[in-house]
């Protein structure tokens, strides 16, 4: 099969994975490219990934997990130059040798049944959560487009290329993936959940971990804001008075 998809990687501070993730990533049927964008990491994410095969751009400083998506979208644009536009799929660091299961993911986007998949891990690790984010994210969904997601923040996503620029800009931070949802819904993209055997590092329960929670909560939140009807409305309003 001829390549027609790039994985994008947004990593940090994930050298003890990114190696495995990258070359499993890589052999997935179709995959002809891997970019791993190091979002300011501080250890040697990016050396790591590059000596496994990934393509790797760097942000000096950590900018979020949105715009490296972004960057990794742009490096994959200027590397397809007049070629047809690779579909894009999105793959977290650490998820290590069960990357190798995304490829049922790629499938519906290439043979032209979906815009976008989302990955519905069949087996889930819990240290913790509360899964306040989840049910936020899944009733702002639910909500604004009337679908109803399994896992709504599961970043493991294959998209067209028309697909991700209709969703751009991406939402900030930890937003994105409830943004991308309600955005490629109600602009009429198809929009398919699929289960795959894949798994990345649970979140524990440390201050650390707390913190994390608390970042994810608060882009969530602002993504579905500026989608609520009521709240785009009452901004509408506003600009017109001035």
């Amino acid at each position: 099969m001829s390549g027609d998809t790039a994985v994008i990687i947004p990593a940090v501070n994930e050298a003890d994975r990114i190696a495995a993730t990258v070359k499993a990533a890589a052999a997935l049927p179709g995959v002809d490219l891997v970019v791993v964008v190091d979002d300011g990491s501080s250890d040697q994410t990016g050396r790591v990934a590059r000596a496994a095969g990934a393509r790797v751009v760097r942000h000096s400083r950590n900018r979020g997990k949105a715009a490296a998506m972004e960057t990794g979208a742009e490096a994959v644009r200027l590397l397809d130059e007049d070629a047809t536009p690779r579909h894009l799929l999105f793959l977290d660091a650490d998820l290590g040798d069960t990357a190798q299961a995304a490829a049922p993911l790629i499938a519906p986007v290439r043979e032209g049944e979906a815009d976008m998949t989302i990955a519905v891990f069949t087996t889930r690790v819990r240290l913790g959560g509360h899964g306040l984010v989840v049910r936020l994210s899944k009733e702002g969904i639910r909500r604004a487009t009337g679908f109803d997601p399994a896992q709504p923040l599961n970043g493991q996503r294959c998209l067209t290329r028309a697909a991700f620029e209709a969703a751009r800009p991406l939402a900030h931070g930890f937003g994105v993936e409830t943004a991308l949802t309600i955005d490629l819904l109600r602009k009429g993209y198809r929009v398919a959940e699929v289960e795959v055997d894949m798994a990345h590092r649970a979140t524990g329960t440390d201050w650390r971990a707390q913190l994390h929670r608390a970042r994810q909560l608060r882009d969530v939140a602002r993504a579905l804001a500026v989608r609520e009807p009521v709240v785009v409305q009452n901004l509408d309003k506003l600009r017109h008075r001035r």
